[in-house]
């Protein structure tokens, strides 16, 4: 049953269009994620639902029975109530109903007054089965959940930083049990185990929820359906973040066949109506006007294909390679006055590793990383970097570009033996695009600062690639394009992140990091949630065979590697093939626009027959391809 459903809804900002002739139903039990650019609509959007905007055209129906709860991204709300009292005010009328409980029993300790008695027990019925008995318990657990210690619980709002009163006002949220709930970014302020926290919440979440986030990792987790909104339109999909992105691009791949069809259909009649204008009969100009028609209902049904957006032209290759061993570090402490930071950290990265670190925010876990690279002196310990290693450090922060060059200039002066159009190539790669290039620095919103940070990091002469936090400030598309860059990338790559989708596309070593050292699972990030979900711990290889093991684990990653560019290989060959055929198909039906051949019968037939053979291979080379694409 449709609790929300709007039809050929339209909105704008004075003159900027949104989105228009948007169509969508919200079901019961439904679970969408919305998706799209930063600025695109996706907040827009949120407020339509709540009502606290209007659209410009369109219907949107709202069954008036629902209530509906609603998360805001960025909150300056704050009190002199602890966190705790905050969230009970969410079951202020069970509080109500306790404290005349609590009055009545004092009152019948005294006198037994029988209409006081038939209160008292039908409060305390309705108080029991409204969940009274543990709501105090669900407010602290669900904070407690969500992050905060108990130490936090006594603080005052106004003492709470900024995401921390977030964090307090998505639990009031979570606990309100609305018929639908709108959640815009809510893992923005969370650690990777309070975000864990709210995806098992929202998977027993009885009721309907619509969630905007970045996190994709989480969308995939706890939706089955996902609305985007690109290029002024939303459209839906059916499925997770993962399948929405497949559904994606199988309804693109369809789409250009169909245009580029219908531009050679449009084509081939354009010569039919040149043909017969030669003629000049009156016959031949009926004919015209006839197939003109035809072009006309062809065109009319033609839908261009919206530049796609995440093409990358531009391949980052590590320099010369490494020895086998990359990075050893043996027995290291460090530590700021009588802070203890680490200690007992041990951790051997090899040639080909795509390691990453996981742990508690200030566990050290950044201090670490500027040690390896030199810009922290140990306190103890080992730190040993293989033959032929050249390191390349991306920190996080801004601070390091001239904010009065253009981001062109940014490249080049950096990288001068690079052509203007590989300058162009890198930054089109990372989203800059025609005119953007010659934006000033100092203009630039906070995820495009990050972006041109890292164009210039990839394109540095390194084979170990040390990131802390990459992922910040940037938007999904931003992501997926480094994330590209990184899957081809040849070299090493050691990484701090709490991006976990980014870290599933790219992690085969994981190190877990608390102040009394680091465990190593050599695995990717799904096995590593498997052995945490098992509480299983890490099996380590016996000495004697240590070697073949991290030899063999090498060559596993190798063939892994070797197959994924196999695979890779096929599907570019494949569209190769197909537009070669479509060629192919294209130019001999052109032939039969000929008046010789479509008089000689035996060549019509060859032609045809061709014709026929080539659109069947086309279907063939399509249906491969679409396989390929879906594993």
């Amino acid at each position: 049953m449709s609790i929300i459903a709007a039809s050929g809804i339209s909105k704008s900002f004075v003159t900027q269009l949104i989105f228009s002739d948007a169509t969508f139903r919200i079901e019961e039990k439904d679970r969408i994620g919305i998706v799209g650019t930063n600025g695109a609509g996706k907040t827009t959007l949120f407020k339509i639902l709540t009502g606290a905007e209007d659209v410009d055209s369109g219907t949107i129906y709202y069954d008036k029975r629902i209530s509906v709860s609603y998360m805001e991204q960025h909150t300056d709300y704050t009190s002199q109530k602890t966190p705790l009292q905050e969230v009970e005010e969410v079951f202020a009328e069970l509080d109500r109903m306790e404290k005349r409980i609590n009055e009545l029993t004092e009152k019948l300790s005294v006198y037994g007054d029988k209409g006081w008695i038939e209160e008292h027990a039908r409060l305390l019925e309705e108080f029991e089965n409204r969940g009274g008995l543990t709501y105090k318990g669900r407010c602290r657990s669900t904070l407690l959940g969500l992050g905060f210690n108990e130490k936090d619980l006594d603080l005052p709002m106004s003492a709470l930083s900024g995401g921390q009163r977030t964090r307090v006002m998505l639990a009031k949220t979570l606990l309100m049990n609305c018929d639908i709930m709108l959640l815009d970014e809510p893992t923005n302020h969370l650690d990777m185990d309070a975000t864990r926290w709210l995806e098992n919440f929202l998977l027993s979440y009885k009721n309907a929820f619509i969630v905007i986030s970045h996190d994709r990792y989480f969308l995939d987790r706890v939706t089955t359906k996902t609305f985007e909104i690109e290029n002024q339109k939303l459209t839906c999909y059916n499925g997770n973040y993962t399948k929405y992105k497949e559904l994606k691009a199988l309804d693109r791949l369809t789409l250009e066949r169909d245009y580029e069809k219908k531009q050679k259909e449009v084509k081939r009649i354009e010569g039919i109506i040149a043909k017969q204008k030669t003629f000049g009969q009156e016959r031949n100009y009926v004919t015209i006007r006839s197939k003109q028609k035809q072009i006309d209902r062809i065109v009319d049904s033609m839908e261009k294909p919206d530049q796609d957006p995440e093409s990358v032209r531009f391949s980052f290759k590590a320099c010369s390679g490494t020895g086998y061993d990359v990075l050893t570090i043996n027995g290291l402490a460090k530590s700021f006055g009588e802070k203890e930071i680490f200690k007992n950290v041990n951790m051997e990265i090899k040639a080909g590793d795509r390691s990453f670190i996981f742990g508690a925010n200030g566990c050290g876990k950044t201090t670490l990383l500027r040690t390896v690279i030199g810009q922290l002196e140990a306190d103890a310990g080992i730190i040993k970097t293989g033959a032929r290693v050249k390191i390349g450090y991306f920190e996080q922060g801004t601070g390091e570009l001239n904010g009065d060059k253009t981001a062109f200039d940014e490249l080049l002066d950096e990288y001068p033996h690079l052509t203007n159009t590989e300058i162009r190539s890198v930054l089109g790669t990372f989203l800059f695009k025609g005119d953007d290039v010659f934006k000033q620095i100092k203009t630039l919103s906070g995820g495009e600062y990050a972006r041109i940070k890292l164009a210039k990091f990839m394109l540095a002469d390194t084979n170990f690639l040390i990131l802390d936090e990459p992922t910040n400030h940037l938007d999904i598309q931003s992501k997926e394009v480094l994330e590209q860059a990184l899957e081809n990338y040849d070299g090493t790559i050691l990484a701090v992140s709490h991006d976990r989708y980014f870290i599933q596309k790219l992690a085969n070593n994981i190190f877990v990091m608390n102040n009394k050292g680091v465990t190593q699972y050599k695995c990717n990030y799904t096995e590593f949630e498997e052995i945490m979900e098992k509480g299983a711990e890490e099996i380590k290889p016996k000495a004697t065979d240590k070697k073949p093991k991290e030899e063999s684990d090498y060559a596993k990653r190798k063939q892994l590697a070797s197959e994924e560019r196999k695979k890779k290989n096929r599907l570019e060959n494949l569209e190769k093939k197909l537009k070669e055929t479509e060629d192919e198909k294209a130019a001999l039906e052109k032939q039969l626009e000929d008046p010789e051949i479509s008089g000689d019968y035996t060549k019509l037939t060859e032609i045809s027959k061709r014709i026929e053979e080539l659109q069947q291979l086309a279907d063939e080379l399509f249906e491969e391809w679409s396989e390929l694409a879906e594993d």
